[in-house]
């Protein structure tokens, strides 16, 4: 395979002002043949990532190349998983300057899956990252900005798009089984009380570069929790819940009903439960107004509540015809009764039918047709993301989880904790593609990074 004829420092040297021609060279020059192996490199082996590893190491055209990880114990796990051949970087920019990575996929702290996707573009890979996609909202604008200079493939890892009972699913709502949905019902609800603990400040543990890991976010002592899987309990590094699962689920609802016709966000809660070390909300509700229909999303980290029935169901959506709620497992629609309007007004002074009027009444039609569908395997739905994606290498065609749905359902997350963190509805201008009258909320919108990878950041061109 030739050399890519874009660097990432040629890209952070001319920035802005790369000619359309250029683009259009570079992406061409990076179609592969089809018996050409993908060189992948990984950055981040953590939680999720280790199945990255796993699945793109189990995919017949793939060449696992290298991978960055700022812990060493997991870089040497991740390197045993790899191979002999696979090279080991602290720095991802190294892995992101070696000849034969032709994409990334990136696994790491929530604060970081925004500049290393624009780095990695910059450098002419193209990028496998996973959600949500930015801390801020303008993370997105600086993304998309820098994947079209560098007409970049990037796919979103919001995997649950590529399970097939969620492709029929979404084939059946928009076909209108379900009739007009007019409300859509989201939950993540567990019992992890009294939390994870509290912790005194302390020296990083050996051989986990700290001072790496925060990278962009704001300098703080190293904390037990501040790190690893638990970041996502602070700001700095995360938008909790909201942004964690409530991603995915809104992704869903997106992807079937088309969530850029947004009018408010409002949200409420706090860490009401917990006593853990942690900033963001342990219970939280949030509701989404779109251009005729609704969207609520309910968490609680500390009351799981009912765990059968319709309740258990991550995902609901409501249409005039009957309802679809679906997980990773599978998908049920329950239809609605077809009865007379009139029959539905109470009537407090009739008696009541006997069992036997009620036995021998005959049972109303229904508005649409019951359907049960358990074929849902998430292991799959991983695998089957990782190979559209692969796909898409080779075709430079639009992946399933593109990055401009990713940027924007990562700001309906951004949008409810903003209002949760100001105690204000955020009414929303389509046009504009904004908060309407914002003006006080540009903190909230954008923040700092932390030196020098604001220098990285001012190099791609973006602001």
């Amino acid at each position: 395979m030739p050399p890519l004829p874009l660097s990432r420092r040629g890209f952070l040297q001319t920035g802005a002002v790369l000619t359309s021609s250029a683009l259009s060279a570079s992406a061409y020059e990076r179609v592969l043949g089809a018996n050409e192996r993908i060189g992948v490199g990984f950055i981040g082996y953590g939680l999720i990532g280790k199945r990255h590893v796993l699945d793109f190491q189990a995919q017949p055209d793939v060449n696992l190349i290298g991978v960055a990880e700022t812990h060493a114990g997991r870089l040497a796990e991740a390197l045993q998983t790899m191979g002999t051949s696979a090279q080991g970087y602290r720095d991802f920019r190294k892995l992101l300057d070696h000849p034969d990575v032709d994409a990334v996929c990136i696994s790491t702290p929530d604060h970081w899956h925004a500049l290393q996707t624009m780095l990695a573009c910059a450098a002419g890979k193209d990028v496998y990252v996973e959600k949500p996609v930015t801390l801020f909202p303008a993370e997105g604008e600086w993304m998309q900005q820098v994947a079209r200079k560098s007409q970049s493939v990037v796919q979103v890892g919001t995997q649950q798009r590529s399970g097939p009972h969620y492709q029929r699913a979404r084939e059946l709502i928009r076909q209108g089984h379900l009739g007009q949905v007019v409300s859509v019902r989201m939950q993540a609800c567990r019992n992890i009380w009294p939390g994870f603990g509290n912790f005194a400040e302390s020296a990083p543990p050996a051989g986990f570069d700290y001072e790496m890991w925060l990278g962009p976010a704001p300098q703080r002592p190293y904390h037990p929790l501040r790190g690893l899987y638990h970041f996502r309990w602070f700001w700095d590094y995360s938008g909790g819940q909201m942004t964690n699962l409530g991603q995915h689920t809104l992704d869903i609802v997106d992807w079937v009903l088309d969530a850029t016709r947004l009018k408010s966000v409002v949200s409420v809660g706090g860490r009401y439960a917990l006593t853990g070390d942690g900033e963001t909300p342990d219970t939280q509700d949030a509701l989404f107004e779109f251009d005729g229909w609704t969207a609520q999303w309910c968490c609680r980290e500390a009351a799981r509540g009912q765990a059968e029935g319709e309740r258990s169901w991550p995902l609901i959506f409501y249409g005039t015809k009957g309802s679809l709620g679906i997980s990773r497992g599978g998908f049920v629609v329950q239809p609605d009764p077809d009865v007379p309007p009139e029959s539905l007004i109470p009537d407090f002074v009739r008696p009541r039918a006997t069992e036997t009027e009620r036995t021998r009444s005959p049972r109303p039609a229904l508005r649409t047709e019951a359907l049960e569908d358990r074929s849902g395997d998430e292991r799959d739905q991983f695998r089957r993301h990782v190979r559209n994606f692969l796909d898409c290498v080779r075709s430079r065609q639009q992946p399933l989880s593109d990055l401009e749905s990713g940027c924007r359902v990562a700001t309906l997350c951004h949008l409810a904790n903003i209002s949760l963190r100001t105690g204000r509805k955020m009414a929303w201008d389509v046009a504009a593609g904004t908060v309407a009258a914002a003006e006080d909320l540009a903190g909230w919108w954008e923040r700092p990074y932390r030196s020098p990878w604001d220098q990285e950041l001012a190099a791609l061109g973006v602001r």
